[in-house]
């Protein structure tokens, strides 16, 4: 059963940020893993008041996959660029 990941980012690093995309790809397709849809336009429509600055949703092809990534040692290089780059929350469901 695919499994769903929501990403959401506040920036305050961008040149790190910047990094983490180069890079980011990569990582996840080490696990059959995709971005599914990413924008930084972002629509409040319930709740608040805050927006995060980025939000992505990552699919993997079961949930074991998402925390095979999360937890690579290999790819931990990768993820410290992304949690360098600000804020980040990384929610399966």
């Amino acid at each position: 059963m695919t499994a769903y990941a929501i990403v959401t980012l506040k920036i305050t690093a961008p040149e790190q940020l910047a990094a983490y995309r180069e890079r980011a790809g990569e990582a996840l397709a080490k696990y059959c893993g995709a971005v599914a849809q990413a924008s930084s336009e972002l629509t409040l429509l319930e709740g608040g008041p805050d927006l995060p600055q980025l939000a992505a949703i990552l699919t993997f092809p079961e949930k074991a996959s998402a925390k095979a990534w999360i937890d690579d040692p290999a790819l931990a290089d990768i993820h410290a660029l992304r949690r360098g780059s600000g804020h980040s929350t990384i929610i399966l469901l």
